[in-house]
């Protein structure tokens, strides 16, 4: 069995489920579906999802994606990305996956959207309710502020903007596979003025020196992966990291009830945009990380539906 792996049996629902995923016409409504119930559920919190995203692309113009996006995704492209085939999925309802301006420009409503009932109250500042959370747990947890921090599967900017606000002091670098998502986190960082050095390259080979940074963050990437993809990246950060370095990952918490209780319809909806739930949810994550030359991780929850795992580098 590879390390950090575990393998129960399939239960009867997930099997329904995978079956029902199987089928393409039925896979495609499904995550019609999740996409409308997202922008649906965006809007009866009063935001307006296709007029923000229409503003953010047209950068407040008249044409449908302004001119000076391609500028920006050439700035922060490295040509030398090949990208693996683990990446080139559906992910999230759309054909492009992450490889296009619609998911970069539509992460930040989508996010508010997923995280609006992480509480009762939460609504549209559930997102940030959340993402607080992972920060308390770091500030607990890291006794010295790390002066170099790395987000890695940073997305269009979201944490590594939140993290610079916690340690104002931190050199930030936020790294992606999808450039596309680096140039709206480019242009987000020009216009909050916040300076973040963008990496366009695969986590689990970012071509980053040894043992240049304190800490490595990742926020909601995990359970978007293959099981080896995940082991690799945390053999990857263990190299990126000095010693005595930390590990903290924030995720979705594969024990929490939430999921365990879900209705069968809703997640079916859930794993029609998430290719690799299954993978993810059978990884063994202490385990894992303690192989790749970390200490055990410790586990809070810091969300109904989250878990944050804090690891030192030995």
């Amino acid at each position: 069995m590879t390390v950090g792996t575990v393998k129960p049996g399939p239960r009867l629902t997930d099997r329904l489920i995978n079956g029902v995923l199987g089928i393409q016409p039925l896979f495609n409504l499904m995550r019609q579906r999740a996409r409308t119930m997202m922008m649906r559920r965006a809007e009866s919190m009063g935001i307006h999802w296709e007029q923000e995203v229409q503003t953010l692309l047209s950068r407040g113009g008249s044409a449908a994606i302004a001119p000076e996006w391609e500028q920006d995704l050439a700035a922060v492209t490295n040509p030398a990305v090949r990208y693996p085939d683990y990446y080139l999925k559906n992910f999230h309802a759309y054909d492009e996956g992450n490889l296009g301006w619609l998911p970069a420009a539509e992460e930040e409503v989508a996010a508010y959207a997923v995280h609006s009932r992480l509480w009762p109250d939460a609504g549209a500042e559930g997102d940030g309710r959340m993402r607080r959370s992972y920060h308390e747990v770091l500030q607990a947890q890291i006794a010295e502020p790390p002066r170099r921090i790395l987000d890695l599967g940073c997305g269009v900017g979201m944490n590594a903007f939140a993290l610079q606000q916690v340690y104002p002091e931190a050199e930030m670098t936020g790294l992606d596979l999808s450039p596309y998502f680096l140039a709206i986190a480019r242009y987000q960082a020009q216009r909050r003025q916040q300076s973040v050095t963008w990496v366009h390259a695969p986590a689990e080979a970012t071509g980053l020196p040894d043992q240049s940074f304190d800490l490595v963050s990742t926020c909601l990437m995990f359970h978007e992966l293959p099981q080896e993809v995940s082991i690799a990246i945390f053999k990857e950060a263990r190299r990126l990291l000095r010693p005595g370095g930390h590990l903290a990952i924030m995720d979705m918490n594969p024990q929490s009830e939430v999921y365990a209780k879900m209705p069968p319809f809703i997640l079916t909806l859930l794993k029609s945009t998430e290719p690799y739930l299954d993978s993810y949810f059978a990884l063994n994550m202490e385990q894992a990380i303690e192989a790749a030359g970390f200490t055990r991780p410790t586990r809070t929850l810091n969300t109904p539906r989250h878990v944050t795992l804090v690891a030192q580098a030995i």
